[in-house]
């Protein structure tokens, strides 16, 4: 079978919508015009020919498809297996992107379309396309008269552009073609007109044994992300598009390190060799997906883990369900938003292929989540596939299928009829978060009960002041939709208020259902809350340390002390921990004279916290970046092999230091009996609401 990909589409279009597809709404969809849909129906009435299946119109002028079913199905099974003999829109805009950013400063139209086996109208669609997309990434795409299309940017940001482009467009096509490399079905061609296969193949093999074997394991999206970016970085500096000069920071970061150690092995392998810039960028890569083991970062960020609570409790609140106490979500967003935030800060576009799904699976949550980021994150800017990241942990936490809140809508306009229906229809097709519309005439107006409504819309002005409505025009402009999308977001607590989130068994189904938890691990549990406060006390002490120029002499006199002590087995062991935790980041405390210095090690026998008091402030690197003029040295020490319930310990004293102004107030205070009492305090506060319950 010979089909263009414009008529693969359009078969199938007509069949999966049997009656409801025009040819003008076929020519919307394509993005063609009608003419080009009513000649390449020609060619379809052909193909059909050989199915004895025929195109009919119905009385709306719908297309339909008419035959024997059982010819139906084998149509559909032949569409399945067959590839089109033309390209995709996406693949010709990809060849348009790669021929853009390497081969010239400047084009004109009618060579790019000649090139590319277009139309000039055509192109110049893909251009206006490819112009918003690269002003994402802060390139400008022009086009002059005399002088044709130009692509000014730097070339960090072209990468980005390129990579994104790959990564969002055509991550299928990545993974598979990733995966018949790894059953050794080498390509002649280039992957995706582009990729060397061989280099594909030996930077996955590199990045599998160097970083996802022996480091955190990456998730998917980042490890084939990273893949990318490292092969577009070889061929870019091979064909001599180098990075802009910049100088290299923390360059004894790991990340930085190992992809030092990886360039090498690259261009030992391949004889391209990166350069020192190149080697800077793509540890910037790492470090934004790098998923850390959600047990190794339960106390790392103690700004990030007061946020988090924030936005668990904030979240909770909306929704009115309580996920406040829940440690499991808490310390799997603590491991994904430390590199997820390094990301957005870096302008490193994400890619999550889910998003579509989430937003109309968990409409309600999605924009609870993206209300509380808002709220609590006011610097950053969460775009819609990092807020479905996030969702997802709230949906795993919650433990749900679909959510049971329905949004019910209501539009006002002057007689009921006529432009309500259209405007009524649009709105169900735009905002998939709203489950019913109905419409009321200003008449109806007068009588109705807007509390039955959790939306009230209108293309007029309406005589009240009691009741909040949204005014649109009846064509439900793209501004009225951003409109409505920020109420609903905005009101997300008033929507859930009157409306349970989740279903709740009823008592006797509920009755029905052994929910009795298992009696040995509940006994194990107490036991390890137990055991950790009892050591968290029994090792508390405040010491007092005279002026030190280097907070590193306080640090080695503390750990002597612990190792005399029996509470570690060797100082200096815990001393080259503290040293790799602090090159990663700083640990001084924003806003107060206290500093956090933490760390896992086998060496550690039992759980402490100490508090070291210094007569004259000392410098350290503060968790934002600044300095902190360190006053309260604060040490928390624990063993490699750590339950949830022991990790969940050390979080609460982690998220307590900074909780409210009192709490810094007393842990800085230098007075151990008022810490100890603090620490009791919420000791206590956690038995009550996990183990002392009714």
């Amino acid at each position: 079978m010979y089909i263009t990909f414009r008529e693969k589409s359009i078969t199938e279009l007509i069949v999966r919508t049997s009656g409801k597809h025009t040819v003008h709404s076929l020519s919307t969809y394509l993005n063609v015009s009608a003419r080009t849909i009513q000649r390449d129906l020609k060619s379809v009435e052909k193909l059909l020919k050989q199915f004895d299946l025929v195109v009919k119109r119905n009385a709306s002028e719908g297309l339909f498809i008419e035959g024997n079913n059982e010819q139906i199905y084998r149509l559909v099974q032949s569409l399945i297996s067959v590839n089109p003999t033309d390209e995709r829109p996406e693949e010709r805009k990809l060849g348009l992107l790669i021929i853009l950013l390497h081969e010239g400063p400047s084009f004109k139209k009618q060579v790019l379309a000649n090139e590319l086996g277009i139309s000039t109208a055509t192109l110049t669609s893909y251009l206006d396309d490819l112009a918003e997309w690269l002003h994402k990434f802060s390139i400008k795409l022009s086009r002059r008269r005399g002088v044709g299309v130009e692509v000014e940017g730097q070339e960090a940001h072209k990468r980005h552009a390129l990579a994104s482009y790959f990564l969002v467009t055509f991550y299928e096509e990545l993974v598979e073609s990733l995966y018949f490399l790894q059953q050794g079905k080498n390509s002649d061609d280039n992957i995706l007109g582009y990729f060397s296969p061989h280099y594909l193949s030996v930077v996955d093999q590199l990045v599998n044994q160097r970083i996802n074997q022996k480091q955190t394991r990456l998730a998917d999206s980042d490890y084939i992300g990273l893949v990318v970016y490292i092969c577009l970085a070889l061929q870019r500096t091979e064909q001599h598009f180098l990075l802009e000069p910049a100088v290299l920071a923390n360059e004894s970061s790991s990340e930085f390190q190992l992809m030092e150690t990886l360039g090498d092995e690259l261009h030992k392998q391949l004889g391209v060799r990166l350069t020192g810039e190149d080697v800077h960028f793509l540890s910037m890569i790492l470090k934004g997906s790098k998923v850390q083991a959600a047990d190794m970062v339960y106390y790392d960020s103690v700004l990030l883990g007061k946020m988090i609570k924030n936005l668990i409790g904030d979240v909770s609140s909306q929704l009115h369900v309580d996920l406040t106490n829940d440690f499991s979500l808490y310390q799997g967003l603590l491991a994904h938003m430390g590199p997820s935030i390094f990301r957005l800060k870096q302008n490193l576009e994400s890619f999550n292929p889910l998003t579509d799904e989430i937003k109309r699976k968990y409409p309600v949550l999605f924009m609870a989540v993206k209300q509380s980021l808002e709220n609590e994150f006011k610097d950053i800017e969460f775009p819609a596939n990092e807020v479905a990241y996030i969702v997802l942990h709230f949906g795993s936490a919650l433990l749900m299928n679909e959510e049971k809140v329905r949004i019910d809508a209501v539009v006002v306009c002057p007689t009921g009829i006529g432009t309500s229906k259209m405007l009524a229809s649009r709105i169900q097709k735009e905002l998939a978060e709203i489950n019913s519309v109905e419409i009321l005439s200003i008449n109806d107006f007068q009588s109705a009960d807007f509390r039955d409504y959790d939306l009230v819309i209108s293309t007029i002005r309406l005589p009240v002041t009691d009741v909040d409505y949204i005014m649109v025009s009846p064509l439900l402009s793209d501004k009225d939709i951003g409109s409505i999308e920020s109420y609903l977001q905005h009101n997300i607590e008033k929507i859930t208020s009157n409306k349970q989130y989740l279903v709740v068994e009823n008592p006797g189904e509920r009755d029905k259902k052994n929910n009795r938890p298992n009696v040995q691990k509940l006994l194990r549990e107490i036991k390890e809350v137990q055991t950790s406060m009892e050591a968290i006390l029994a090792n508390f002490k405040v010491l007092k340390h005279p002026q030190a120029a280097d907070h590193r002499i306080v640090l080695a006199d503390v750990l002597a002390q612990a190792e005399r002590d029996g509470l570690i087995k060797s100082a200096d062991a815990t001393m080259r921990q503290l040293d790799d935790r602090e090159s990663k980041g700083g640990l001084g405390i924003p806003n107060t004279n206290m500093a956090l210095f933490h760390c896992r090690d086998e060496t550690v026998q039992e759980l402490l916290f100490q508090v070291v008091h210094l007569d004259m402030p000392c410098p350290v690197k503060g968790m934002d970046g600044g300095q902190v003029g360190m006053r309260n040295l604060l040490l928390m020490l624990a063993p490699l092999d750590m339950s949830d319930r022991e990790q969940e310990i050390l979080s609460l004293i982690s998220s307590s230091l900074i909780e409210s102004d009192a709490a810094m107030m007393i842990f800085s205070s230098s007075n151990e009996s008022m810490i100890r009492n603090k620490l009791e305090d919420v000791f206590y506060e956690y038995l009550q609401n996990n183990l002392i319950k009714d």
